[in-house]
């Protein structure tokens, strides 16, 4: 407690601590100028209170917002704490991967950043959440922005469900992903995000190693950025020539065969590998010149750089041409083979798990149909060889 309140001239409190965010009003009030107007928390005999208050308050009055009461009723700090130990746990059981909780930990930071946490959940309304879906819009195409719709729905919707409130939520006939007409459009706009067989080949042609193999992993597996950069040893049977891991996404386990070219990048890249710095990363593929991961949960993603840098070196370079578009382009070529289960279950995809159809029944030889139909498409009159090698 804040004892023995000095006074200041003329007769107004000393501030509690160098540190205390309010100042003695003439009104006898702790009080904070916020957004060009006054605002008071209590009297000069009890800056305690006062800075409770404030606390309390702060993150409505700095977004503009007026203060809702505390009451009784589940804050959205209370949401968020329980919906992402509720996640958590899953991830503990396997239920769901640790980079689709980092999606839903960063979804409940930028409700809390636009909200605030002391909100009431019954008090968030329909014009919130039109002004959420503005914000959003700002620095997301209209595919991020519906899946970061769609994840708030999912924290709302658990506080339903969980008995922390009594009604759904209304979240106003807005705040809905963009249609099928917007999303089309996007993807006009933002052009064709698959490769053709000859800049692959151009890829491979002009990468070095370890990036070599990465791709290959990408165009012979549909593996992506996140899938190579934490491949373990354990998933590799490279004197058999298969691929045995799960989607990190989905968890859903992914079996692939693999190419004599993409065995023999493999090979030359593991006895390459630089020493990991932390010994948790030892029974990773691939591993940095610094020593550290490639995989990485944000944007700044190495996989994704390097191959950037690649392509612009090739001239290759466009918006919307990327590590990930090997992985659309193998299940656009891998569609043409006529076995899209086949395909699903090499990509970890959930389709046909939904639909009662069990990976575990699909045999080899389809799992390696697939695989030679994208070779064959992929190397043409050329297969067998790895472009610019003898």
């Amino acid at each position: 407690m804040t004892k023995n309140i000095t006074m200041s001239s003329p007769g107004k409190p000393h501030k509690p601590h160098p540190d205390f965010p309010l100042f003695p009003h003439t009104t006898r009030r702790w009080a904070k100028k916020i957004r060009g107007k006054f605002h008071y928390f209590g009297p000069w005999e009890d800056p305690d209170g006062a800075l409770r208050k404030y606390l309390e308050q702060r993150d409505d009055l700095h977004a503009g917002r007026t203060p809702r009461g505390s009451g009784d009723s589940p804050t959205l700090r209370d949401l968020v704490d329980r919906f992402l130990a509720d996640k958590q746990r899953r991830v503990d059981t396997g239920a769901i991967a640790p980079r689709t909780f980092a999606d839903y930990h960063a979804t409940c930071r930028r409700i809390k950043d636009v909200f605030g946490l002391t909100r009431p959940v019954d008090d968030v309304a329909a014009r919130d959440f039109d002004h959420l879906r503005k914000e959003l819009a700002k620095t997301r195409g209209p595919v991020a922005l519906g899946n970061e719709i769609q994840r708030v729905r999912m924290v709302f919707k658990y506080a339903f469900d969980a008995g922390l409130i009594d009604r759904p939520i209304r979240y106003g006939p807005a705040f809905k992903r963009p249609g099928r007409a917007t999303l089309c459009k996007a993807r006009r706009a933002k052009g064709r995000g698959v490769f053709e067989a000859g800049e692959i080949r151009s890829m491979l042609h002009a990468a070095g190693q370890p990036l070599e193999a990465m791709i290959l992993l990408g165009v012979n597996c549909g593996l992506g950025n996140s899938d190579v950069g934490s491949l373990p040893f354990s998933a590799l049977d490279l004197n058999a020539g298969w691929v045995n891991c799960r989607r990190r996404k989905t968890a859903l386990p992914r079996r692939c065969p693999l190419w004599p070219e993409t065995i023999d990048a493999l090979r030359e890249a593991i006895a390459a590998r630089p020493a990991p710095k932390d010994k948790k990363d030892r029974n990773l593929v691939f591993i940095t010149k610094y020593g550290k991961p490639w995989a990485k949960a944000s944007s700044d993603n190495p996989i994704t750089k390097e191959t950037v840098k690649l392509l612009k070196r090739i001239g290759l370079h466009r918006p919307g041409l990327g590590f990930y578009a090997l992985r659309h382009t193998f299940r656009a070529i891998g569609g043409e083979s006529l076995d899209q289960v086949a395909v699903d279950h090499i990509m970890g995809h959930t389709r046909h798990a939904t639909a009662g159809i069990s990976g575990e029944g699909i045999s080899d030889e389809r799992l390696r149909a697939v695989a030679d139909h994208v070779r064959t498409w992929l190397f043409g009159e050329t297969v067998g060889r790895r472009p610019g090698r003898s």
